[in-house]
């Protein structure tokens, strides 16, 4: 048996709580990663796992094999970085998680380029509008837009999403044109599943910051589908400017309540430690960020 394998199959095995997502994840069979575990046990000579049919626990012994076992598995992996630092290769997999609209537009084609780059890499691309686990999932790095909640992530800025309020020129002509923040309390507004602020809206103004609590009848978890709800004159949305740019410059939709912009949301590539970063991903993030600024809708400035 593979010590190493063993011990990064225990460590996922706690981290996920499951032996069918483990198997999944390093392509074996449950049964597999059964055995794997109950051999580790053994040459241990003691119970790492209390299984039941419901759940797994750490046995007190379980749960310092497990400390230590993160410990030298991260080890392994910043000395196989430096060794791949030092021969100047980027390799190995890198699983990179983003939400639909922005992996379709812009993350899925800065992947292409850099492993272009760097043959050796092999991508593993997640495109969900969820924010997953990216410990439990085993997620890299994940691209993430808006604020960050979890503060045990290692986050960098890549760039910042300017947003505006938008709406089409048939909804407006049946039902008015709002001409300031409040009066959006009198319209149907498409809200977003998984904005951080719920359907508080947040305009910024010369005289400062200016909340509004909006309401709709129609909420979506995706930016494209808020979009498609937008084209079909259901009612007035905030939206990245990058996802509506072509709709604006045709006509299709139109921009209001210029004079109060609303908040844009920072836009980072977030990883589960600072310690012991891989090169692989600290390579793959520098180029994403420097990727993020060729495109001007995304740009921080």
């Amino acid at each position: 048996m593979d010590r190493l394998t063993a011990m990064q199959l225990f460590v996922r095995v706690v981290e996920t709580g499951s032996f069918s997502a483990v198997a999944r994840e390093m392509d074996m069979t449950q049964p597999t990663v059964s055995k794997q575990l109950a051999a580790l046990e053994s040459r241990l000579k003691t119970r790492l796992l209390n299984r039941s049919t419901r759940q797994l626990s750490l046995t007190e012994a379980g749960s310092s094999y497990y400390e230590s076992c993160k410990r030298i598995l991260d080890e392994v992996r910043e000395a196989e970085g430096n060794l791949g630092t030092l021969q100047g290769k980027v390799a190995g997999t890198l699983r990179l998680n983003t939400s639909i609209a922005l992996g379709q537009m812009y993350v899925a084609p800065i992947a292409i380029r850099f492993q272009k780059v760097h043959p050796e890499v092999e991508i593993d691309l997640q495109l969900q509008d969820r924010f997953v686990d990216l410990v439990e999932e085993g997620v890299d790095i994940a691209i993430r837009v808006g604020r960050l909640t979890d503060s045990s992530l290692v986050a960098r800025r890549l760039g910042r999403a300017r947003r505006i309020t938008v709406a089409t020129p048939g909804y407006l002509k049946e039902h008015g044109t709002p001409r300031v923040p409040a009066d959006l309390v009198n319209h149907n507004c498409i809200l977003y599943h998984y904005l951080s602020t719920g359907n508080e809206w947040i305009f910024e103004a010369p005289e400062g910051e200016i909340r509004v609590k909006v309401s709709g009848t129609f909420k979506a978890n995706n930016g494209d589908a808020i979009a498609q709800a937008v084209f079909a004159d259901l009612g007035i949305a905030i939206a990245p400017e990058w996802i509506v740019h072509d709709a604006l410059a045709s006509g299709k939709i139109r921009s209001i309540l210029t004079d109060f912009a609303p908040t844009p949301l920072d836009i980072n590539a977030v990883f589960p430690s600072a310690r012991h970063i891989s090169t692989k991903v600290r390579s793959l993030v520098d180029f994403l960020q420097a990727q993020f600024d060729n495109y001007p809708a995304l740009r921080t400035t």
